[in-house]
């Protein structure tokens, strides 16, 4: 059977992908003893508000709108099986692991690696998605969401270093 859904439900994916990830960076920092620590994962929880904005705003767009319907062809449902998948193991920033939360405990380093390693996720998911958008203007739009989580990937990096 064929799947179908919309490139406006892609971008609501994105967009609760991002607030999960400000909520989580907000819970890490909440548990951060490193002052130093504790102010970068707020900027990056307000980084992550921002990018929920941003694909909510590109979600309303004329372009988007006007280009709504993704159509896939997924007879053994392996396309939906693999962005389930991928949309379980992305948007974890600001905690350990997919299903682990932040002690508290943990150094400035593991927090960063944790925070690195979940927006990986969150590109793979994107550039997963991307496969299945036909229209130019809606890989555009995917290509924008992975651009804008490498730029996640960079500030950590940065801090890490």
């Amino acid at each position: 059977m064929a799947a179908s859904f919309t490139i406006t439900e892609i971008f609501e994916i994105a967009e609760q992908i991002e607030h999960n990830g400000a909520k989580f960076y907000r819970l890490a920092a909440d548990k951060a003893k490193d002052k130093s620590l504790k102010k970068f994962l707020m900027q990056l929880a307000d980084m992550e508000d921002n990018h929920k904005k941003l694909f909510a705003d590109m979600r309303q767009s004329p372009e988007i709108q006007n280009n709504n319907d993704v159509n896939v062809f997924d007879p053994d449902n392996e396309i939906m099986d693999y962005l389930s998948m991928m949309a379980k193991s992305a948007g974890w920033e600001g905690k350990a692991a997919p299903k682990v939360e932040f002690s508290g405990n943990e150094t400035p380093e593991q927090v960063i690696k944790a925070a690195i390693a979940a927006e990986r996720a969150s590109i793979d998911y994107y550039i997963g998605i991307r496969e299945l958008v036909q229209s130019k203007d809606g890989k555009k739009k995917v290509d924008e969401i992975i651009r804008e989580e490498m730029r996640h990937v960079v500030t950590l990096q940065k801090y890490l270093d």
